[in-house]
């Protein structure tokens, strides 16, 4: 049994080094403003879209991303599966599309955009192929 209970203590303690995603909404952005961070939010065709697949592998799952906590940001995942085994609730996949209706009128995926405190949008990114501390460079320059 301790064996166990070791590899559970330690795979949570390196899943809170990296970053990580928050699962509602509305909690992002409360979250946000609490803690004085940028939200980012990230439109995904995780199980269909082969960009938003190459973005989550060679960026949002890096090793620079899991080895730096990237504390100026607030990471919430719109995603948009197509795939019956993946199917979102019918509350967040409302809450996406509103999200998208708002925030990503053209359907880009995958489109990363960076919110100010007012939930306007400051800058987007798409997928590029550059190394993840490129690309936080980038993410960095879109804050307002």
């Amino acid at each position: 049994m301790k064996p166990i209970l070791a590899l559970f203590v330690y795979s949570y303690a390196f899943a809170a080094i990296g970053q990580t995603w928050e699962v509602d909404y509305a909690h992002a952005v409360k979250m946000a403003k609490e803690d004085n961070k940028t939200l980012v939010v990230v439109f995904s065709g995780s199980d269909w879209c082969a960009p938003c697949i190459k973005l989550d592998r060679e960026i949002w799952q890096s090793e620079y991303v899991k080895s730096n906590n990237n504390e100026q940001f607030i990471f919430y995942k719109a995603d948009f599966p197509i795939k019956k085994v993946n199917r979102l609730s019918a509350d967040k996949a409302d809450t996406n599309a509103a999200l998208a209706a708002r925030l990503n009128p053209r359907g880009h995926f995958p489109l990363v955009v960076v919110l100010d405190a007012d939930g306007n949008a400051t800058g987007a990114l798409g997928y590029k192929k550059i190394s993840p501390q490129n690309y936080f460079e980038q993410l960095n320059r879109l804050v307002p």
